[in-house]
């Protein structure tokens, strides 16, 4: 005899291990199925392009760290392709090399980051985690010889990167290499075919490619929809040209497909790796600019990346002083967020909790 239940809506968030940082959510559940949901945004007041208008354009780099804090370098990217678009200036090739390089390395540390959580939000007790963060360490250990610094990096600026690599760090990145298959492969022995994970996460939560597009989402949740899109490819960008490399894209868009997709990347970031490793060449590696320049008065540029989480991207406009007059941020765990609703309702609160771990959001750069 089916019990007569009344609807009731709660909070989830924006205090809860669970919302991957401050996110709120409002659920209206009839039992444990989901009626409704309105995602609440704007409990953290980073305030980044506003304070990025009072701050010269080298200064700025230091508040890209902050947006996606788990994948600092490829925010220090975007900013600065941005720049130089505005500047109208390259940086040198042994520069392009070494920034591909390393947004690949912080692609890996993130996605190592988006499984091992969403891994936890499944209920695995941490041991895929753990892995996850042995091999993050490992990277943010090459990191801390490039510039001294694990998170907030500041290691790329406008004209190419803040150092040269020490003579140790590429003996340091060999053996990295090396030890990266294995490690990766134990996480994927572990979970890949686990009857659990399959259970929770096939066919639960699917986006379609319509409705990916349709809401603009991008990076492997786009890809997981079955979509190849990578501005890696369509736009390349640094050295991304000249290396090569496949785009892993799901057929269902669940939510093993979004986490699939990741376990894809870190393979196919390590190739590029190798690849900037066999090609990189001695020579500068940041032009001669001053520390404080003015754009042309009325110039604006878009420079846009794919990051580990979608498609980041920047706009300058300038009048003419040191610097930008607005800067505007494209952050792709905000744009993503915007398919929540079409994601949750209908399943359960323990669906929930998984599918927004296979959003892999961070919080950092959806409040600004």
């Amino acid at each position: 005899m089916p019990i007569h239940t009344e609807p009731m809506t709660i909070n989830v968030g924006p205090q809860h291990p669970s919302t991957h940082g401050v996110f709120r959510l409002r659920v209206t559940f009839d039992g444990e199925e989901i009626l409704e949901v309105e995602p609440v945004f704007g409990y953290l007041h980073r305030g980044t392009e506003k304070l990025a208008e009072e701050r010269t354009y080298v200064q700025i780099v230091t508040l890209t760290d902050r947006l996606d804090y788990v994948s600092s370098m490829i925010n220090n990217q975007g900013y600065c392709l941005a720049v130089e678009k505005l500047l109208g200036v390259e940086p040198p090739l042994r520069a392009k090399w070494l920034r591909t390089m390393v947004a690949e390395l912080q692609r890996i540390a993130s996605h190592l980051m988006g499984i091992g959580f969403f891994l936890q939000d499944l209920g695995t007790l941490g041991t895929p985690l753990m892995y996850g963060f042995r091999t993050r360490e490992k990277i943010l250990d090459l990191f801390e010889m490039l510039c001294g610094a694990r998170i907030t990096l500041t290691y790329m600026r406008p004209g190419g990167v803040f150092s040269d690599t020490p003579p140790d760090f590429w003996p340091a990145l060999e053996n990295f290499m090396q030890e990266l298959p294995t490690e990766i492969g134990e996480i994927e022995q572990l979970v890949m075919e686990n009857e659990i994970v399959l259970v929770r996460t096939k066919g639960v939560s699917p986006l379609s490619p319509e409705m990916a597009i349709n809401c603009s989402v991008s990076g492997p949740v786009l890809r997981a929809s079955g979509i190849a899109w990578d501005w890696r490819k369509m736009e390349p960008y640094d050295a991304y040209e000249w290396v090569d490399f496949d785009v892993p894209v799901g057929a269902n868009g669940d939510n093993y497909d979004r986490f699939w997709v990741r376990m894809q990347e870190i393979h196919q970031s390590a190739r590029i790796i190798h690849q900037c490793m066999e090609h990189i060449e001695p020579g500068p590696v940041r032009l001669d600019l001053p520390l404080v320049f003015r754009p042309e008065p009325g110039a604006e540029a878009y420079g846009r990346v794919e990051a580990s989480k979608g498609e980041l991207a920047f706009y300058m406009l300038s009048d003419g002083g040191v610097s930008p007059y607005r800067c505007k941020i494209r952050s792709p765990s905000l744009i993503n967020l915007t398919v929540t609703e079409h994601l949750l309702v209908g399943w359960k609160l323990a669906d929930m909790i998984v599918t927004l771990g296979s959003l892999d959001i961070n919080m950092g750069e959806v409040d600004r």
